[in-house]
């Protein structure tokens, strides 16, 4: 993982905090509303010992403040205990019994100064720590990119079965009836059991994260992660290499298909376009503005890139190829501009909505729907 863009937090201690004399007028002597928050600071600094205390004080803190917290969780005790943990370079994750270990006035000083930087800045924790996780796997992200937060994570980790069978390590084993079988959430996809894929594309892949779990998940498979933004493709590079996937994963530039090569065939398509619309886009609060706009965007209705890779797609699928798109708060605009077709919307076990999956047969069927959807866009401009 590349060295952090953001500062330490010594550095953040050294900038905005005096040992002897409490936390001194940085970041948030600008507004007054902040006050009560310096002097809690110092508090907390003096009357809180154990690990488990600073996370409940930020938690406290979080809410009290209107921090919203949507960007990798929407948990604010989890963001609690990542700011804490992640300050003592402890695993997000750590042991019980770690929770009630206390504090030297140094930890305390790191911890406390990155839950007041997150706070006076409403920068999401990602970016302030440069670190996101996605699948389960580490990921380095910072304001090129989009904080991963995909409920597509959950059909990767499942290899989208029953779509395509899974490794026989990868099946999660229940009981039915006195017998062991595989037991998985069920999506909602097509029953089919076909071969694992052997080429995947990942379109609009930001930080490469979607490729990255794709490619540990499907190991055999060649995986291309597609992106017309060249910062969001260095920092995909960045991951990529970090994984060690080099030889499986390739970072293309291309604006959706357009330099996808086409006797490339795919089984499987993903992609996470921008897909927010205006209105949304009009009301973001402050943490979704250090997202890169591009990145979210997608016209009046959040389906400017939906309509053409609708129409695309199946130039690059294989005849039993399956698209997989996220499209988020935009499914009622998708279904309103498609009357006619039946979209096979998937469900979540851990939430998530506003993600489909088509065929590609089901793509060829109603290829002239989205032919005259992407006249409409050329006619405007778009």
């Amino acid at each position: 993982m590349p060295e952090h863009e953001t500062m330490s937090a010594e550095a953040f201690q050294d900038q905005y905090f005096d040992a002897e004399e409490g936390f001194d007028e940085g970041l948030l002597d600008e507004d007054a509303e902040f006050s009560t928050l310096r002097a809690e600071l110092e508090e907390a600094r003096e009357q809180l010992f154990s690990i488990r205390d600073f996370i409940r004080f930020a938690v406290t803190q979080l809410r009290q403040y209107d921090v919203v917290v949507a960007q990798g969780t929407t948990d604010e005790f989890a963001e609690a205990a990542a700011i804490v943990l992640h300050s003592l370079s402890l695993d997000w994750s750590a042991d019980e019994q770690v929770l009630d270990c206390r504090l030297t006035m140094s930890e305390k000083q790191a911890v406390l100064g990155l839950l007041e930087e997150r706070i006076a800045e409403r920068k999401p924790l990602s970016y302030l720590i440069n670190l996101a996780y996605f699948c389960d796997l580490p990921f380095y992200v910072d304001e090129r990119v989009l904080i991963p937060r995909s409920p597509i994570a959950e059909l990767i980790r499942q290899q989208f079965y029953p779509y395509f069978d899974v490794n026989e390590f990868a099946k999660p084993i229940g009981k039915v009836a006195g017998k062991s079988v595989p037991s998985f959430f069920e999506h909602g996809l097509e029953l089919k059991q076909l071969s694992q894929p052997e080429r995947i594309l990942d379109l609009c892949t930001g930080s490469g994260c979607i490729a990255i779990a794709l490619a540990t998940r499907f190991v055999d498979a060649m995986v291309d992660a597609a992106d017309i933004d060249k910062g969001a493709l260095e920092v995909a590079a960045v991951n990529v290499e970090h994984h060690e996937l080099s030889h499986q994963v390739n970072v293309i530039e291309s604006d959706l298909f357009a330099k996808i090569p086409a006797e490339n065939q795919y089984e499987l398509i993903v992609t996470n376009p921008p897909y927010v619309d205006a209105a949304i886009m009009a009301d973001l609060p402050p943490e979704f503005l250090y997202e890169p706009e591009h990145a979210l965007a997608a016209g009046q209705d959040g389906l400017t890139l939906v309509h053409r890779i609708l129409h695309d797609a199946p130039d690059y699928l294989s005849p039993e190829g399956l698209l997989v798109c996220e499209v988020g708060d935009s499914e009622w605009a998708l279904s309103q501009a498609y009357p006619d077709i039946q979209f096979d919307w998937l469900k979540f076990a851990h939430g998530g909505h506003g993600i489909f999956a088509i065929t590609y047969d089901e793509l060829m069927a109603h290829r002239e729907l989205f032919a005259h959807q992407v006249a409409l866009l050329e006619q405007n401009g778009l």
